[in-house]
């Protein structure tokens, strides 16, 4: 080749548009999901009547530990999210000294809406719990006390399984959800030897999370 030959340079790689990581479109997905779910609770006929608006979850919806309690504290109602105030803050100390992101952690009730009747029957919450289920799909569910561990088996949730009757035992409940159940946090706050309890079926989840695969 002649010195006054023209050269071509090779092609360099071609610049376009990132492709967005698996993670991110999961939680687009999800963000855009919970986002309808909470209008249609924001349209639950009994809170508008009321004034009041339902608890909404706190955490991220693609987190992979779900929290689940009973109802509300004065302090969720006030503020409209659940976990919050002494029930979260017990959430969090627990989760750090468990060595459990609390990131990682998605919280939310049974009970939604302030006006609800524990003693009524609770189809439009039970089909907002399911729902949730299906958007955050965690790897494990942490139901709390005896009446949500009820209102979770009364689900009908797909090839689930009953939860558990012992507190701090990890089982399968569906194929691809594992399941904790602890004693309600809210009624473990005031006393010692509840606190204990609680504690002790609680830690279960550091042992879980220790043994689960960083994918």
């Amino acid at each position: 080749m002649s010195a006054e030959s023209p050269v071509t340079p090779e092609p360099g790689p071609r610049e376009g548009p990132s492709v967005p990581r698996i993670e991110d479109a999961y939680l687009d997905r999800a963000i855009r999901e919970m986002h309808l779910l909470e209008e249609r609770m924001d349209a639950c006929p009994g809170c508008q009547a009321g004034g009041t608006f339902p608890v909404k979850a706190s955490g991220s919806p693609t987190a992979d530990i779900m929290l689940v309690k009973w109802q509300s504290s004065l302090a969720e109602r006030q503020e409209g999210v659940s976990f919050y105030g002494r029930s979260g803050e017990a959430i969090r100390r627990s989760a750090e000294r468990l060595q459990v992101d609390p990131s990682s952690l998605y919280g939310t009730l049974v009970l939604k809406c302030p006006h609800a009747d524990p003693s009524s029957p609770m189809g439009d919450e039970l089909e907002w719990l399911a729902e949730e289920i299906r958007i955050v799909r965690p790897r494990i569910l942490v139901a709390m006390g005896d009446r949500t561990i009820a209102a979770v088996d009364a689900l009908g949730f797909p090839m689930a399984e009953p939860l558990p009757v012992e507190h701090g035992v990890v089982t399968a409940w569906t194929p691809a959800i594992e399941a904790l159940v602890t004693p309600d946090i809210d009624d473990s706050l005031d006393e010692q030897d509840a606190k204990r309890r609680f504690w002790a079926a609680f830690r279960s989840l550091g042992e879980w999370h220790a043994a689960e695969p960083p994918w």
